[in-house]
């Protein structure tokens, strides 16, 4: 059973910095995406990287949020710099294998689909 917990939300003041953390219990024998989403109307992603380390972004976070992974603590981090009122959502870290479960075959993980979902964490960023 994958389980995932996120930690690090709260209020900041607009050019400020917060980091979000997600740590993951669970396994997919190496081969997994793990994403960070935030929801204002929809729950859109915010970041993604895969096993092998490989990332994309949103545009609207571009150069200003990094993700990254530590896999001997099975912790999935954001590093949120240069903090703006629109950043203010509530987020949510998602993981799921990177194989398709059809084929086998690798998917993008730069999807909504993720099967496995944390709680959410708040972040509120005033101007």
């Amino acid at each position: 059973q994958v389980q995932l917990v996120e930690s690090g939300g709260g209020s900041m003041q607009a050019g400020g910095s917060l980091t979000l953390s997600c740590v993951v219990s669970g396994t997919f024998d190496g081969n997994d995406c793990l994403a960070w989403f935030h929801q204002k109307k929809e729950r859109e992603a915010v970041a993604v990287i895969d096993s092998n380390g490989t990332t994309t972004y949103a545009d609207s976070v571009k150069g200003r949020f990094t993700i990254s992974r530590d896999s001997s603590k099975n912790t999935l981090h954001l590093q949120m710099n240069m903090l703006k009122p629109e950043d203010t959502a509530k987020y949510y870290c998602a993981a799921d294998s990177s194989l398709s479960p059809s084929s086998g075959g690798r998917r993008s993980c730069w999807t909504r689909f993720y099967r496995y979902w944390g709680q959410g964490t708040q972040v509120t960023v005033s101007s």
